[in-house]
């Protein structure tokens, strides 16, 4: 059977968990375990779609079509591992289905009740099957939320029903440094520590953040009143970048103290890509800088996987890239003077949109390397038709009802009619021979993530080919958009879907590649 690792934290929220449970997650890979990892949280929406934001950051989507928490972004790049709608429960998700449950009357008139039917709702998720030796799951939250109690008292009753030796737990932590007295303050961590306890649940490693490494005489005070030994007591140093802390880990024998709980065997891991990866961090390579035309920049998780992305497509090309956030509700040709590629993400609704089409604009005017995703799309699609075809009124039925429809909310032929919703999750896309989409792909078919409701109206595509700017991936059945592209631009290519979902820091995502590439050529000239 599996055995698992429950991720929790205390103290403050934003410690870290999701990239805990991930880099815990890779030093198991790394010695040849195969694993699997799940999020807990214990708010009360189904799940984080309907999220702003500017609140949550960033909604990831799976293949399967499910909007998720971020925090699996984070397990699919650090595990290249594919995970799905059951990886992803909310407190509210768990509620509604007890609830359903009840009105089909499948607890035979019982009393419905926190334990057992919620407490046992969230171990089935736990319990799914997975076929691999670990799940760690990471329970959202901070100890002492009152919704997230019942999540602690569900893995409590799981480890009893496994064996306590199937099942670890791992709590996050802080100890702040008081500058005034010159002092780390472990009291935090022993309070949390205690609350947990109370929960019935008995930490097995601390991982405390801490501006610094822990000193022995800290962890061993730690270990004493927080009931473990010193050596389990792991210090959680700030990093400049999220894929040096499974390095960190590794050189303070975090999977030896899983080793030891679990009585797996020593072994050394293969931690070259993390290595490589610290390699390229510290190398003097030349800098790209990428305007990136968007709304949410308040919150540094929104554009979470866009920037990972980025990032990776970087090391691909061994250069450096420099963000620069504009604002696309203030947006100016100013703006974008100094950058060598244009990049405009996705989101909803007429914020930032007039922006966004004048940054497209001014990329295809000045030749500057162009990406867009999603709206990145559209807004492309919309300056086109307005600035070369001549239509003044382009626009899309999302922001204006009185316009010619370049785009609009199409039907959705995998499934019958989109209606409002949205197109979720994984689908096919079959791309044109001889375009640029297909020497960025090399195939003609692929396969992308989407999250959007309106499409370009595919019956303006001769118009808009006879101009220059062509569809160069469409559905399976020809009728809905997905990539479009200028055939007399250096590098001016848009898609439908999300590529950033599914980019890797091992390989990058070839559309992200080639941007760069573009862009480092842009720089040189």
């Amino acid at each position: 059977m599996a055995k698992y690792i429950f991720i929790t934290g205390g103290v403050v929220s934003s410690l870290g968990k999701g990239v805990a449970a991930a880099s815990c997650s890779a030093l198991l890979q790394s010695r040849g375990y195969t694993v699997h990892a799940r999020k807990f949280d214990p708010y009360l929406n189904i799940d984080p779609g309907t999220m702003s934001p500017f609140q949550h950051g960033e909604v990831y989507v799976t293949d399967d079509g499910f909007e998720t928490d971020l925090d699996l972004g984070y397990y699919e790049r650090f595990l290249g591992i594919k995970l799905t709608r059951n990886d992803s429960v909310s407190g509210g998700r768990i509620y509604w289905d007890v609830l359903n449950a009840e009105r089909r009357g499948d607890y035979l008139g019982a009393t419905v009740q926190m334990i057992p039917h919620v407490s046992n709702k969230i171990k089935e998720y736990i319990a799914a099957p997975t076929n691999t030796d670990f799940v760690v799951c990471e329970i959202g939250g901070t100890v002492g939320d009152i919704e997230g109690k019942i999540f602690l008292e569900s893995i409590r009753q799981f480890a009893n029903d496994v064996g306590r030796k199937n099942v670890m737990f791992v709590h996050l932590t802080l100890a702040p440094y008081l500058e005034k007295s010159g002092e780390l303050k472990t009291k935090p961590t022993q309070m949390s520590v205690r609350e947990l306890l109370e929960n019935g649940i008995q930490a097995d490693m601390l991982i405390v953040r801490t501006p610094r490494v822990l000193s022995a005489d800290e962890r061993a005070k730690i270990g004493m009143f927080c009931n473990l030994p010193a050596k389990n007591v792991i210090s959680g140093i700030d990093v400049d970048n999220i894929y040096k802390i499974p390095l960190a880990y590794d050189a303070q024998h975090v999977f030896d103290i899983i080793a030891d709980h679990f009585d797996l065997p020593s072994a050394v891991g293969n931690m070259d890509k993390f290595q490589r990866i610290e390699h390229y961090l510290g190398a003097d390579l030349p800098r790209v800088v990428i305007g990136v035309v968007g709304k949410y920049f308040d919150v540094p998780d929104a554009y979470k996987s866009l920037n990972e992305a980025l990032f990776h497509a970087g090391m691909q090309n061994n250069v450096h890239v420099e963000l620069k956030k504009i604002n696309a509700e203030t947006f100016t040709p100013d703006d974008a003077i100094d950058v060598d590629g244009i990049l405009v993400p996705g989101g909803f609704g007429t914020r930032g949109v007039s922006g966004k089409i004048a940054a497209a604009g001014y990329a295809r005017e000045n030749k500057i390397p162009y990406m867009g995703i999603c709206l990145g799309m559209q807004v492309a699609v919309i300056d086109f038709a307005r600035n070369v075809l001549g239509i003044s009124d382009a626009d899309s039925t999302e922001f204006s009802k009185n316009c010619t429809p370049i785009i609009n909310i199409m039907p959705d032929h995998n499934s019958g009619n989109m209606g409002g919703t949205l197109r979720l999750g994984a689908y096919p896309c079959v791309i044109k021979p001889n375009t640029l989409a297909h020497q960025i792909y090399g195939t003609d078919n692929i396969s992308e993530r989407h999250r959007h409701r309106y499409e370009m109206d595919i019956s303006w595509a001769d118009k808009f080919a006879d101009a220059g700017m062509i569809i160069s991936g469409r559905s399976p059945d020809g009728r809905l958009p997905e990539m479009i592209e200028l055939t007399d631009h250096p590098f001016f290519i848009a898609g439908q879907f999300h590529p950033e979902f599914q980019s890797s820091p091992y390989t990058g995502h070839p559309m992200f590649n080639a941007f760069i590439a573009a862009a480092a050529k842009h720089t040189v000239k």
